[in-house]
């Protein structure tokens, strides 16, 4: 038995950033940077600090987003 190696190109789906900056956070939220800085301020998003810069989670954003609707 002689199995050759697959050598087929594997093609994956593009994984999602697991970060984002505030301004892409507001762009998928479709709200202004202003408004993405108060829901920190108001500790209903939490970021995480690299250095000076601030990330926030597609998850954080996701549970957000499922609070507001629940609400």
């Amino acid at each position: 038995m002689n199995e050759q190696p697959d050598n087929t190109p594997h093609t994956h789906a593009p994984r999602p950033p697991l970060l984002v900056t505030i301004p892409q956070a507001a762009e998928l939220l479709a709200v202004g940077r202003s408004t993405v800085y108060q829901l920190i301020s108001d500790h209903e998003l939490e970021p995480i600090r690299i250095g000076r810069s601030a990330r926030l989670t597609i998850d954080d954003l996701d549970d957000y987003v499922q609070r507001k609707r629940a609400a």
